[in-house]
């Protein structure tokens, strides 16, 4: 009989056991200076798009050429069908990519500048396909999502006139069925406020 009330309450406590959070969040990386920002929207990201700004001014360093003032100057997500407005600005070149039925963005990783601007980045799909924009120089950073099966929901971080100044990532489940599923519900939910 105590066996029995042993295994009840080892089987209670079990199932009393808090569910993990179904959402992460990437701490924002750069300098952070400008309009804060978080993206969103109805449903899954189907789209992206991303500007970069090259002003082509290259310097010597140790026979290697680099470029020093290439930087991201903005980006739009698409939710469903409808775009995001532009989070910075559409100065640039422009790097557009449509997600495929079932795709997700399950990376975000680039570099940044600690003194300016986001100068690199790449959003990585559950697919393996990849849209990069900017140059590869600075400071590395890599964003996924803490669980498994969670994909990219919103972006947040900073810009000023010129360009993304921070960026952070935020991840979660998408469930298509029925309404309510806004990102903007999760960004505000979400999203620590920059002093």
């Amino acid at each position: 009989m105590f066996s029995i009330l042993v295994v009840t309450v080892i089987l209670a406590s079990c199932l009393a056991m808090p569910i993990k959070d179904p959402y992460s969040y990437s701490s924002a990386v750069g300098q952070g200076g400008g309009t804060p920002f978080a993206s969103y929207g109805e449903g899954r990201i189907t789209g992206v798009r991303v500007w970069e700004t090259n002003n082509n001014y290259y310097y010597y360093y140790n026979y290697y050429y680099y470029n020093s003032n290439a930087y991201i100057s903005g980006f739009q997500l698409r939710y469903g069908s409808t775009w995001s407005p532009v989070f910075g600005g559409e100065g640039g070149e422009k790097q557009e990519m449509e997600l495929f039925n079932d795709e997700a963005i399950v990376e975000v990783s680039g570099k940044y500048n600690p003194a300016d601007y986001i100068c690199y980045l790449v959003l990585t799909t559950n697919m393996g396909r990849t849209l990069s924009a900017g140059q590869p120089s600075q400071v590395s950073f890599n964003f996924y999502p803490a669980n498994m099966g969670n994909e990219l929901r919103l972006l947040s971080g900073r810009f000023n006139g010129a360009g993304i100044t921070s960026i952070g990532a935020h991840w979660g489940l998408v469930y298509m069925e029925g309404a309510g599923n806004s990102t903007l519900e999760t960004a505000l939910e979400t999203v620590t406020p920059i002093i």
